[in-house]
């Protein structure tokens, strides 16, 4: 990376955490250094970069300089602000002292489970603040922390907080019934200690609903007041949605609230004493509930009770994720920053809620009475601001991310919520549900269809999903070892696939039918992407059903899976193009390429029959040529745009325009696969590699800046069709976090480089790093598996290449094969196993290279290869 990283790795202490109102010598030590690589910081046009601050049960949601502006677009603008899912509470709070407001911040801070501003001096006062949201709390914190460097004083500190209590569904679409612009006013009032605002009510054709939020600290305040006029500092400026200017302007900061905004306002006040160069903290909490104002207080309660303490647990529950699968990559720190600050993306987007009622509103077009309940879910978010909700597809990708870094409880908890939304939804058919809010409405992924006027079918689900699903849980079962949960998830996997060969193959041809990734118009019935995932599927299905005996579904899936193998490159290979297809049109299957980025799956994809990876579906001639065939500017950007992969190449879509958009997930497919096929360059992997990591911390698209929030991969990069974020209007914007970026970085690091490869239900570890070139060594430690961890070391000099592992025994792999990736066409000349000369290696040409291995055993050991 030859671009120098222009973001402040800080090394701040983190504010005082101190109960309540408290007070401590402005001397005194910090409650533990956070660290090198625990902060990343920005300090320019912090008005226009979004951020969030997370916990399992709520999240707040504003901008680098403190405020809270309007922004997002499934409800217009009130897709930021401070929400319990699936109900929003509030627009924002704001703080003053002395009858000044606090100004816009000087410097924001992203840390581990918390965020902090650097805030301007007010009324003769160092100001900074500190946002945390306790993991099971319904609610956030937030830490003002006060310095005062004269003699001993008073002030007064005031804070505005503006309410909007909405649901996450309904959203605002012209034709979604009901609609957001059905929101009810807010009713507001002081309590003598909190503000209490409340929303009783029901939306046209909707039930009863009991939303309330509350507004306090643990001490008494001085005076209390209602009214619609409180926004803080800002003047409470509505936007609606229809401003000229766009995709530039108006900037969300132009806009404090959005059309279907019904909220009201309040403010309370606090006479402080300052000690003389001292400082004082208060923590201000906003709680809330969708089961009424008692729920909501008692949430308040459990926010406020020791604030220090909980900032504390957050801080070190994200240590702890911190610290599993610990990488040293010196020759690509950005990587190893872009994976470590990943885990906290993941961890980010991690939510839960209780109650969720599964109603299939048709795309907005219905709300009709819950075909059933899920009493509690868990899942990681596809992205704030507007999808912070239950997808399928990006929690497919997702998983491969989230289990080389270790978080295997969060993405197991969202295979359970797919499954369990799905089979109320679609009465256990076994297709997967595409889009579903935290109240239980899902937008997509209803098994049902329709015959278009042009004879085509219209389908209500996404293909690609249900064929995905069953790699999802395979991926799991084999890091992991837990056989529990493969028997757990065993029945839906058998009905995913059984419905996609059955049901959606009117042709007989073996390739299934629907609607893949790639949510365009003009493609054929046969997708890309169905079909590559399909085989995956059908030979994980089958490697599960082996290790349960269940012989009948693995001859079945594993035969069909291996048919399909053999067909498929003659089948989809476009010679002219050099690339696979993206779909087939009928009749006579002929190949139709329009440039979509699926083209690359058939490189992505790995396949492990029998457990044993094999890394890509294309053979190697054909896999290397598509793969440099879009290392160049009709696929991928070029500097100083993001480099990485378009969602569709020059002249190509429907319309032959082409769709020059650069996606997280584009990219990850193009990163992935060149590792599947050993191409780790700079120019190669290394690209897309970088392409992912670069808006997360310095972009040349801003100036060397990250694209929004420090440390967060976003949606959509700066592309030649669509601009870096902080660029764009208030609803013209991507996702500033997203999951499934993460693995293109995470997997690529964990699985190809250190070449990390579990089959645990089976209890077999292989471990076969290839270290990228240029690079001198890739290490990792304490990488989850099973219940234990395993460190690699990886190097490489000259002709030697080195291995060295530490399995622990609780990883549970009674067998442990250790090797080395030599390039392609390399013959070892000798071997050496803990320093002994070894010939009962075994050496396999894969589309990576040349794999030198040797079975052992659990415990340290070191290989040698020598080519």
């Amino acid at each position: 990376m030859s671009r120098r990283v222009l973001v402040a790795l800080t090394l701040t202490a983190l504010v005082p955490a101190l109960a309540g109102l408290t007070q401590a010598p402005a001397s005194a030590a910090p409650p533990g250094d956070p660290g090198p690589g625990r902060e990343v910081s920005t300090t320019t046009r912090l008005q226009d970069r979004r951020e969030v601050a997370a916990g399992t049960r709520a999240y707040s949601l504003g901008f680098e300089d403190g405020r809270f502006y309007a922004n997002g677009w499934h409800i217009t603008g009130e897709m930021g602000g401070i929400w319990t899912p699936p109900v929003k509470l509030l627009d924002g709070v704001w703080f003053g002292l002395d009858d000044q407001w606090v100004g816009p911040a000087t410097k924001f801070t992203s840390g581990r489970g918390y965020t902090r501003y650097d805030l301007p001096q007010t009324a003769g006062l160092q100001v900074r603040r500190t946002d945390v949201v306790p993991d099971g709390r319904r609610g956030a914190l937030f830490g003002l922390t006060i310095t005062n460097p004269g003699a001993a004083r008073t002030t007064t500190l005031k804070v505005d907080a503006h309410s909007e209590l909405m649901g996450q569904y309904p959203w605002g679409f012209s034709g979604v019934t009901p609609n957001a612009s059905d929101n009810l006013p807010d009713q507001g009032r002081y309590d003598g200690k909190h503000l209490v605002f409340t929303d009783d009510g029901a939306l046209p054709g909707a039930p009863e609903h009991h939303y309330a939020a509350v507004v306090g600290t643990a001490q008494q305040p001085q005076s209390g007041a209602i009214g619609s006029q409180y926004w803080g500092p800002q003047p409470g400026h509505r936007c609606t949605g229809t401003e000229p200017g766009a995709p530039a302007d108006p900037k969300p900061s132009a806009c404090d609230d959005g059309p279907f905004g019904h909220g009201t306002g309040g403010e309370l006040t606090w006479r402080l004493s300052l000690p003389a160069g001292g400082s004082t903290t208060v923590w201000l909490g906003v709680a809330g509930s969708d089961q009424g104002q008692a729920a909501a207080q008692q949430e308040l309660a459990g926010l406020l009770k020791a604030p220090d303490a909980q900032l504390a647990a957050k801080v070190h529950a994200r240590d702890v994720l911190a610290n599993r699968t610990k990488l040293s990559l010196p020759g690509d720190p950005l990587v190893q920053q872009a994976v470590d600050w990943g885990k906290q993306n993941l961890a980010d987007l991690t939510l839960s809620a209780k109650d969720l009622q599964i109603r299939w509103t048709d795309q907005g077009k219905q709300f009709p009475a819950p075909l059933g309940t899920v009493p509690e879910a868990t899942w990681i978010g596809a992205g704030y601001p507007d999808y912070p909700w239950i997808f399928g597809t990006d929690a497919e990708y997702t998983s491969f991310a989230a289990v080389s870094v270790g978080q295997f409880e969060a993405i197991k908890a969202h295979l359970r919520a797919l499954r369990d939304i799905s089979d109320i939804l679609n009465h256990r058919s076994g297709v997967v549900a595409h889009e579903t809010v935290a109240d239980g409405s899902t937008w997509f992924g209803h098994d049902s269809r329709h015959t278009n006027p042009d004879g085509t079918t219209s389908y209500d689900f996404n293909t690609d999903e249900t064929v995905k699903f069953p790699s999802a849980v395979a991926l799991l079962w084999r890091w992991t070892g837990d056989n529990g949960f493969r028997d757990e998830m065993y029945d839906f996997t058998q009905r995913n696939l059984h419905y996609v060969v059955s049901q959606l193959d009117a042709d007989h041809d073996g390739w299934p039918e629907g609607l893949g990734n790639v949510e365009r118009s003009g493609m054929g019935a046969e997708k890309l992407d169905n079909t590559v995932y399909l085989i995956r599927g059908l030979l994980d299905l089958a490697d599960m059903a082996r290790s349960k005996g269940d012989t009948a579904t693995a001859t079945w899936a594993g035969d069909l899976g291996s048919q399909l193998q053999q067909r498929f490159d003659p089948t989809w290979w476009d010679q002219a193009a050099g690339q696979y297809a993206d779909s087939l049109t009928d009749p006579g299957n002929v190949q139709s390429f329009q440039k979509h980025w699926i083209g690359q799956t058939p490189m992505e994809v790995e396949l492990a029959p029998g457990g044993q990876a094999q890394p890509g579906l294309a053979p190697y001639e054909h896999g290397t040529t598509a793969l440099a065939g879009r290392e160049n500017d009709c696929f991928s950007g070029t500097a100083p745009l993001n480099p990485g992969l378009f969602h569709t190449g020059c002249g190509g879509g429907a319309n032959g325009q082409g769709e020059k958009v650069i996606f997280g997930l584009t990219t990850s497919i193009q990163s992935v696969g060149e590792g599947n096929y050993g191409r780790l360059g700079a120019d190669q992997q290394g690209r897309y590699t970088h392409a992912l990591a670069e808006p997360m911390f310095a972009e040349p698209a801003t100036g060397g800046t990250p694209d929004e929030q420090p440390g967060a991969m976003p949606e959509i990069f700066p592309s030649p069709d669509q601009g870096a974020n902080i660029d764009r209007c208030w609803t013209c914007r991507s996702m500033f976090m997203q999951a499934w970026g993460n693995y293109g970085t995470a997997w690529a690091v964990v699985h190809q480089w250190l070449g990390v490869r579990p089959d645990l239900g089976e209890g077999r570890l292989a471990i076969v790093p290839q270290v990228p070139a240029g690079q001198p060594s890739v290490a990792g430690r304490d990488i989850r598996l099973g219940g234990g961890t395993a460190d690699v070391l990886a190097s490489h000099t000259g002709s030697t290449y080195r291995t060295v592992v530490t399995v622990g025994r609780g990883v549970g792999a009674d067998t442990v094969v250790i090797g080395h990736t030599l390039p392609r066409g390399t013959t070892p000349t000798s071997v050496t196993l803990d320093g002994r000369v070894v010939h009962d290696y075994t050496v396999t040409t894969t589309n990576r290279g040349t794999e030198v291995t040797i079975t052992t055993s659990a415990g340290h050991h070191t290989l040698t290869v020598t080519a």
